[in-house]
């Protein structure tokens, strides 16, 4: 029988619903404290969920029972808050990016692999049904040899309907650093690691209205690019495109697509968990849907926690790796970098592709 995994929740804002509800279906996982910097939230949450503790940072980061602590702050407090768990002998999973700053990043990095620990980051959408089976797909040649990809995140931001919208125009926060870390994480977990890039970006509007409810009115100075678009040369010599932003108010465009030697593929939403996942190959006469090849299609947060819960037991790797994070940490800071200093930028990062899910594993499992 699987031991259980005793994790603390740490960031009880609206992402931690997802993880709460879903983590119940892990038998691995048991969740055993959640904390906010509101103590009335992190109270409300441990109500809401059956929690058996609601407590302050200090108190989850010395409860001696949790093994994993689940960091869903916002961007700027994830290489703190990661940091100090590690210091308290505790592996870190990290909501999306790793950390704001590639100094934050390479510190949690060296940290972790100095005491022993494990260190992870979401996102884990690219451990969902979808993209596990664009993952097969490719590893099986239904398309040949990678050669060229496309990926597209436009939408006009978030202030017309996000309760408190400022920090995603704030350093940490635009469309790459934001959506980014979904579309980049499935290319590289599709195609492998990046070895050059080029950007270009712009910040369109330097100041935001917000007109959702809790603050309408109140205007956002805005810091980081909100339209961005970079080239990628991967290790394997596919050359990608990537388009974020929050300047534009619609388009008609793919999320992903793969180009490879033998035919085309489209890959679902890097943002959910299932499809649909279609192929052309070479002399088809339109594009085939193929039945997804894994479960977990659904919205499945926290299966990368799971994962990491499997790997300690195990000790196997586990997927949602400290190098994969900080590769697209790395990858995100060099499109702005290239656009800022006009030049190719060679990235120092690199890191292996994760194993794929095995088939035919049974709900709430991750190891056949």
């Amino acid at each position: 029988m699987t031991e259980k995994t005793r994790i603390g929740i740490v960031g009880c804002g609206a992402i931690s619903a997802a993880y709460l509800k879903i983590a119940k279906t892990f038998p691995i996982l048991e969740v055993a404290a959640c904390a906010d910097m509101l103590p009335e939230r992190a109270k409300a949450r441990a109500e809401e969920f059956g929690v058996p503790k609601a407590c302050t940072v200090d108190e989850l980061l010395s409860d001696p029972e949790i093994q994993i602590v689940v960091n869903l702050t916002i961007p700027r407090a994830h290489a703190e808050v990661g940091l100090a768990a590690l210091e308290a002998g505790k592996a870190v999973y990290n909501e999306k990016p790793l950390a704001v700053w590639r100094e934050d990043g390479v510190k949690m990095v060296d940290l972790a692999k100095k005491k022993g620990l494990r260190l992870g980051a979401a996102p884990d959408t690219f451990l969902g049904g979808g993209l596990q089976t664009c993952r097969k797909l490719i590893d099986d040649g239904w398309i040949g040899d990678p050669v060229a990809s496309t990926a597209f995140m436009l939408c006009h931001g978030h202030e017309s309907w996000h309760p408190d919208p400022a920090f995603y125009y704030h350093h940490g926060g635009g469309p790459m650093f934001d959506m980014g870390p979904y579309y980049l994480t499935a290319l590289v977990v599709l195609m492998g690691p990046v070895k050059r890039v080029t950007g270009s970006a712009r910040i369109t509007f330097p100041e935001r209205t917000i007109t959702s409810q809790a603050k309408y009115g109140q205007k956002i100075q805005v810091e980081i690019p909100t339209h961005v678009a970079g080239i990628m040369e991967f290790h394997n010599g596919a050359i990608g495109t990537i388009t974020t932003s929050f300047d534009v108010w619609s388009g008609q465009v793919p999320r992903i697509e793969i180009y490879g030697t033998e035919g085309s593929l489209s890959v679902p939403d890097p943002n959910s968990f299932g499809g649909p996942v279609k192929v052309r190959r070479a002399g088809a006469a339109d594009w085939s849907e193929i039945p997804l090849t894994h479960g977990y299609a659904e919205n499945t947060r926290s299966i990368g926690v799971a994962d990491m819960a499997y790997a300690q037991q195990s000790g196997r790797p586990h997927r949602a790796s400290p190098e994969l994070g900080y590769h697209v940490l790395d990858l995100m800071h060099a499109f702005h970098d290239s656009s800022t200093q006009g030049k190719h930028l060679e990235l120092e990062s690199t890191c292996q592709r994760p194993a794929p899910l095995p088939l035919g594993l049974l709900p709430g499992q991750l190891d056949s």
